[in-house]
């Protein structure tokens, strides 16, 4: 692990108060640093979701910032001087004073961001570094070693995006398939969308069209002997992309679309739109085939 220290095992970063040690907890401590106080119940659900969260980010903070609970059902005093009255509820102390908060379940970003307001910039949280040195790993052609890190990421945040999508890629990119579309199985349903998901959504797809192909020889042979056999075009264009001849595929896309944009119903423009997702928006053959389409469509 490229972690330095581990905030979890700090004493007294996170705890539970009582209306007793309240003054103790939260007022005298936030003479010294912020204090967030999250007042919840047992019965609330959103309290549910937002308990990891910002306990995560806590813990991201590393000593900046610390946590205190309390259980308005056990301790209904406190928040009610202070005006509480829909949890959850995450009031921050400073200086013994309340001086801001917010109220619901806030994703992680929202809450990191309330806690750099309150510290100055916190650095990246664990799964961050270990994405990091993940992706530092496939550069340096250490595909096992960036799989075991987002595996160690997928262990702390089970549904993170990033760490999906790199071992569904890493995956396919081994030829393992089903592996990655396993592992791709693992997006929340209302993540589908994410662009690194979709991204990878696309080049399995396209992984699947090219293993029925076959070599490219045959449909090169088919190409130069009819130039207007779109279909073989067509199916050249995505057998070359599975072999990262990438600017070749467009080229063959491009000489459909512009022989014959209603071909296959506009198929040859769709397949190269599903490239560019698949390639990323800043892959240089994205850049420079959305170039040519344009040329192509609006000159």
């Amino acid at each position: 692990m490229l972690v330095n220290g581990d905030a979890a095992e700090q004493p007294g970063l996170i705890k539970d108060t009582t209306t007793q040690a309240f003054r103790q907890d939260v007022v005298t401590e936030s003479m010294t640093q912020p204090v967030l106080v999250d007042f919840w119940a047992p019965w609330c659900g959103p309290c549910k979701q937002l308990t990891p969260i910002i306990e995560k980010a806590v813990k991201d903070a590393k000593g900046k910032v610390k946590l205190v609970k309390m259980n308005i059902d056990e301790h209904p005093q406190i928040p009610g001087q202070l005006g509480i009255q829909s949890i959850p509820a995450v009031i921050a102390f400073k200086q013994g004073q309340p001086i801001d908060g917010f109220m619901g379940a806030q994703p992680e970003s929202q809450v990191k961001a309330f806690i750099e307001k309150l510290v100055g910039p916190v650095g990246p949280g664990e799964a961050e570094e270990l994405i990091a040195a993940a992706q530092a790993a496939i550069e340096a052609g250490d595909a096992a070693g960036a799989s075991e890190l987002y595996a160690g990421v997928l262990e702390l945040e089970p549904e993170n995006l990033s760490a999906i999508a790199g071992l569904a890629r890493l995956h396919l990119d081994m030829g393992d398939l089903e592996g990655a579309k396993g592992i791709l199985a693992m997006t929340p349903e209302d993540k589908a969308a994410d662009p690194a998901i979709a991204a990878v959504r696309a080049a399995i797809e396209l992984a699947e069209q090219a293993a029925s192909l076959g070599d490219t020889a045959e449909l090169e042979a088919r190409v130069a002997a009819d130039p207007k056999d779109y279909q073989a075009r067509f199916d050249l264009a995505v057998a070359l992309n599975a072999r990262d001849r990438r600017e070749e595929a467009v080229d063959h896309l491009i000489a459909i679309i512009k022989a014959d944009r209603t071909w296959n119903d506009d198929g040859a423009r769709k397949q190269l739109l599903q490239f560019f997702e698949a390639w990323g928006p800043m892959d240089e053959n994205s850049q420079a085939g959305r170039r040519k389409l344009s040329t192509l469509l609006f000159s």
